[in-house]
């Protein structure tokens, strides 16, 4: 989708591994786009989605909110995803005070290491969590399972719509 100025934008920045963060995104982008579509705002608010590895300090200057999909890896952030933050923090500090953000983070079996460490990266930034973040468990254990693509279940797919519903009616308000 191509960028428009005039629209107040939610920006999904995201990074996937096995698959699981990228059906996230996905799920949560459609969701976006179907409440912009019910609130009678795609003239007004729209979504994009870019790959961590190629956001750029323009593409949050110029959104409103953001929704940041990622793998947990090692108990941390995955790499690229870090990467991204590391790549753009100063460049970007002091000028996204206040808006909104959510998280979705994929992981074997916890998560919350790479939550809380993008939700200190969020707070440096002074963004504001809009919603309660999602953690999406795979049950992958051992390397193999950890290594392997990932389907989410219906029930997961679901929580990570509500968050991007929610983000997209937050720029409606």
């Amino acid at each position: 989708m191509l960028y428009s100025p005039k629209k107040k934008t939610l920006l999904m920045v995201w990074h996937s591994r096995t698959g699981a963060s990228q059906q996230a995104m996905q799920a949560a982008y459609g969701a976006a786009q179907r409440a912009l579509h019910a609130l009678e705002s795609t003239d007004s608010a729209q979504v994009r989605s870019v790959p961590a590895a190629e956001a750029t300090a323009e593409d949050f200057l110029l959104a409103d909110a953001y929704l940041f999909c990622a793998p947990e890896n090692l108990a941390s952030l995955s790499g690229t995803m870090k990467e991204c933050f590391d790549r753009l923090y100063y460049a970007l500090i002091e000028q996204l005070n206040g808006r909104p953000y959510a998280a979705i983070i994929s992981a074997g079996t916890d998560g919350h290491s790479a939550l809380r460490q993008l939700q200190r990266i969020c707070t440096g930034w002074r963004l504001e969590q809009a919603c309660d973040p999602v953690i999406v468990l795979t049950n992958a254990s051992n390397a193999d399972e950890i290594l392997a693509p990932k389907q989410l279940t219906s029930a997961q797919l679901a929580s990570a719509e509500r968050c991007g519903e929610n983000l997209a009616a937050l720029l409606c308000l």
